[in-house]
């Protein structure tokens, strides 16, 4: 399903003549933003899903700036057997190399920094630094096929979390809340959450989690660390909830007159999110109180769970999040841009958010919610075989590596304990059944009910989609 805007552009001198001075100025520029013509904000693009939803919501838990399948997930004994031997160059192929790396003259291969070991029924291959994750292993559906045309970690999360390597497209949150609209009105339909760990991290900034070209309503909203989550929805000092309602109302009246002059969709979206702000004000506070959590529920987390802003903490408040039927919450992890530190800081990764990720999945579970919950777990690519700088000490790194990587996915109509896909014997290329971004955007859209090639958006002449003219769902990943 599609929707035509038209854009418009009133000329300053009729705007002027209309806009009551310079109060009237205010408030166009308070509320003004691209020009083009839309429905109701807060209605869905579709009246109900293409089909029967297996997920109801979303939890994705990005861990930005990759980390190593190998030390994860994809145990290979080979590349133990050979390691600090050179890579085979006949593995190379046409894959792109990082300029980080390009001007080795050497490529010796590494072994993992900890052995992996199979765990539960199915027998995947999970590190020691992961031992929790290990141990609930078969809730799992694990991707070691995943592959990407991305090699530098910016471009490689934008097309991940929207489809396009370049800023200004729609993230994945954005099109599930433009097409299947909000389950809780007092709450956001995407959240997003951020924690940073105690490894390099990457610069990541709100454009992934930007509406892009849809109307600015369908953003994701970021809960902040600490007894403010969302900046600007708490009412100044001295002003009762009473007034900040008949502020917003009144606010509201005026808007609603500008759109019938003009149809700026943005105005339609600053009403949406006035409104969802004074609702904030109570739901909010709610959800993130977590002092009435039980000892035995924070212990599944972890102690982090106990300080704000940490990976636990955002995974407890997720979980919090998923009980009041937020359709989409997006936690990013940024840690894992091991290059030169990666002995040190790779095992420190692991050991952030492995207790709380296990600890996540098992309370959803107990709670009757995994079900209807799809749990996703990954990163931009993966890491190379081979040592980025000399393999010497602690001193070497693993570089960037879009050929293949590892996700996880649990919940929501995924086929649990299911292995799909092999690397090569380096972990270096796909060998059997290959999964690209697109194909794993067009996987979750699914399970949620919606077919991606359908959910469109007419943009500056054409339609446009979350997986832009690719994608196939992996059929063998569903229950």
């Amino acid at each position: 399903m599609s929707h035509e805007h038209r854009p418009i552009d009133p000329s300053r001198r009729v705007f002027l003549s209309h806009a009551g001075g310079l109060g009237g100025l205010a408030l166009y520029d308070l509320l003004s933003g691209s020009r083009a013509w839309a429905a109701e904000p807060g209605a869905a693009a579709l009246r109900a899903p293409h089909h029967a939803p297996t997920a109801k919501r979303v939890i994705f838990l990005f861990m930005a700036g990759a980390p190593s399948q190998l030390e994860c997930f994809d145990y290979k004994p080979k590349l133990v057997a050979m390691h600090g031997q050179e890579t085979p160059s006949s593995i190379f192929g046409t894959q792109r190399l990082s300029t980080m790396v390009k001007g080795q003259s050497t490529f010796p291969l590494v072994a993992p920094i900890a052995p992996l070991r199979q765990h539960g029924g199915n027998g995947a291959w999970v590190s020691d630094g992961l031992p929790h994750m290990a141990a609930t292993i078969d809730e799992f559906c694990m991707i070691r096929s995943m592959y990407t045309e991305q090699v530098n970690h910016d471009p490689a999360i934008k097309f991940i979390q929207s489809g396009f390597q370049l800023a200004g497209r729609p993230s994945m949150g954005s099109w599930v809340d433009y097409g299947l609209g909000t389950d809780n009105r007092d709450l956001p339909s995407f959240i997003v959450m951020t924690s940073v760990g105690k490894g390099p991290a990457q610069n990541i900034n709100s454009e992934i989690w930007s509406s892009g070209f849809l109307p600015s309503h369908h953003g994701g909203v970021v809960f902040r660390p600490g007894a403010d989550p969302v900046l600007y929805v708490g009412s100044p000092d001295g002003i009762s909830l009473p007034q900040r309602e008949a502020a917003v109302r009144t606010i509201n009246e005026l808007a609603r007159l500008q759109f019938e002059r003009t149809g700026n969709v943005e105005i339609n979206s600053k009403i949406a999110q006035y409104e969802m702000a004074f609702r904030m004000q109570s739901s909010v506070p709610e959800a993130t109180d977590i002092s009435g959590e039980p000892d035995h529920v924070l212990d599944l987390y972890g102690p982090d769970v106990r300080t704000p802003g940490t990976f636990a903490r955002n995974c407890l408040l997720a979980r919090r999040l998923a009980e009041r039927n937020v359709k989409f919450i997006q936690l990013y992890h940024n840690a894992w841009d091991h290059h030169a530190t990666h002995p040190v800081f790779h095992p420190v990764s692991m050991r952030e958010v492995d207790q709380a990720t296990a600890g996540l999945v098992r309370d959803l579970k107990q709670r009757g919610l995994l079900d209807d919950t799809l749990v996703i777990w990954g990163a931009e690519f993966g890491r190379t075989c081979f040592a980025q700088g000399e393999l010497t000490g602690t001193s070497w790194g693993r570089d960037h590596h879009p050929g293949c990587f590892t996700y996880l996915m649990t919940g929501g109509g995924v086929k649990r304990g299911h292995i799909h896909g092999e690397t090569d014997d380096f972990s270096y290329n796909v060998v059997k059944d290959p999964v690209h971004v697109h194909d794993l955007q067009a996987t979750v859209m699914h399970l949620l009910g919606v077919d991606h090639e359908r959910l469109t958006f007419r943009y500056q002449g054409r339609d446009f989609r979350l997986t832009d003219v690719h994608g196939k769902v992996v059929r063998e990943l569903l229950a």
